[in-house]
């Protein structure tokens, strides 16, 4: 008789990926998947702990999971991820609830560890050097027509404030034939579009020391039938190539969008954060990017409050900000997590200047982003169908090639008809638009 099973997946879109593999070799063994966590025999929590609120939000979830092994049927509590790799067997003692921990590069071994194949060891956690190929049994759990694509992992980069190296390990880069074949399966499975993510997409292919470019991967993917939009994430900004830009701009699926972190604009930031560059640097990268490729979709993230984070170091980040008017906008406010440089440093700077800055620039990028919006008003752009709104369930939404999955807004489609599957492209004209969001009528004709 099969054990049922419920899988729980935080974080980010890299996190889901490695859920995903762990759902598939499940399914291939004696279990069962599960969606209500009162009917399952063993509950899996995929945690992050990326900073202080992720790893908050993870005790959360296994402390409210656990009390399944109370008063429900529930046998075995088992974590894995992030949390794990960056406290160790500390857990143990703190989480007796729990009967296994599994680090960042152990999620492979689920099924043995459930299988309780070494009944006198709680934790499996070493330094990760494990990544997933295209044999391994991956389970989509989220669109059916999208799925990401994690292209590499772990990260060389030392940045002061990221925990990462920590918790991921150095960066090692799948080959492109194993990627290719991946898409080949997911495109099978009905997928159209491909998000590509890893901890530092732009050294993809720089440990393999074979040739291997992330250009090169965009056009061997490009080839791959059924595939129509592929899309980059997470870009290191150093180190952008020329084959890179240029693969963007000539390969058709290819999104002509580009998701680069920034994190700051003032110099002393930069060099605090130990990102290796300056404003001008950035500028000129920026510029590379703009020159490259026609129209494209720039997407970034920054922080504030980073320590000796000053007024004037702001107002710099202010004004490039206004400056450069990017697409989209991400502002994080600096997290003080132990294990990192910037954690020891003097000059922390207080919560409510951070989220007042927070606040601040994001008001500042909401005028941007509604004047970039309002530039598509008016015209009718294709559209991917992802399927009924969360907040308006009665109302069909999707996106242009130039918003992600998740994190850039939605079209909202006005008298889409009954027949509009997810998956589906379609042409829509744009009637409204606001800060993050667009509607529009779905052109029948």
């Amino acid at each position: 008789m099969s054990e049922r099973v419920h899988l729980i997946s935080l974080g980010c879109p890299k996190n889901r990926v490695d859920s995903e593999v762990m759902v598939g070799k499940l399914r291939n063994g004696p279990f069962e998947l599960v969606d209500d966590p009162e009917g399952a025999d063993l509950i899996v929590v995929n945690t992050c702990s990326f900073i202080q609120s992720a790893t908050e939000e993870s005790i959360d979830t296994i402390l409210n999971m656990s009390q399944y092994k109370e008063s429900g049927q529930c046998k075995k509590l088992i974590v894995t991820g992030c949390m794990v790799q960056r406290y160790g067997k500390s857990l143990e003692g703190e989480l007796p609830e729990v009967d296994f921990f599994l680090g960042t590069g152990e999620y492979h071994r689920i099924a043995d560890v459930i299988a309780n194949k070494k009944p006198d060891t709680r934790s499996f956690i070493d330094t990760p050097m494990y990544i997933h190929d295209e044999f391994a049994p991956r389970l989509p759990s989220w669109k059916t027509h999208s799925a990401y694509l994690k292209i590499s992992e772990g990260c060389n980069h030392r940045c002061a404030f990221c925990i990462i190296p920590t918790l991921r390990g150095k960066l090692r880069s799948r080959r492109i034939d194993s990627l290719v074949a991946e898409a080949e399966k997911l495109a099978a499975q009905g997928v159209v579009e491909l998000n590509l993510v890893s901890q530092d997409s732009t050294s993809y292919g720089r440990d393999l020391r074979d040739g291997t470019t992330l250009g090169l991967l965009l056009r061997a993917l490009a080839r791959v039938d059924g595939i129509r939009w592929i899309r980059l994430h997470y870009a290191y900004p150093m180190g952008l190539p020329k084959s890179l830009l240029e693969a963007i701009a000539e390969e058709e699926k290819v999104c002509s969008y580009i998701d680069i972190p920034l994190q700051h604009a003032s110099g002393p930031m930069l060099k605090r954060m130990r990102r290796g560059v300056t404003r001008a640097g950035q500028e000129r990268i920026l510029d590379r990017i703009r020159a490259a490729i026609p129209n494209v979709t720039i997407r970034t993230t920054f922080i504030v409050g980073f320590p000796h984070e000053t007024q004037e170091d702001f107002a710099i980040l202010k004004d490039f900000v206004h400056k450069q008017q990017f697409d989209r906008v991400g502002v994080f406010t600096y997290s003080q997590e132990d294990g990192t440089e910037a954690a020891t440093m003097e000059g922390q700077v207080a919560d409510d200047i951070k989220f007042a800055r927070q606040n601040e620039l994001m008001s500042l990028q909401a005028e941007i982003s509604a004047n970039r919006r309002a530039l598509h008003k008016g015209k009718t752009i294709e559209v991917l169908v992802d399927g009924p709104s969360e907040d308006h369930p009665f109302v069909k939404v999707g996106r242009t090639a130039l918003q992600a999955p998740d994190v850039d807004g939605v079209v909202y489609l006005d008298k889409a008809p009954e027949s509009l599957e997810p998956g589906a492209f379609t042409k829509v004209r744009i009637s409204q638009t606001t800060e993050y969001d667009m509607v529009g009528e779905v052109v029948t004709a």
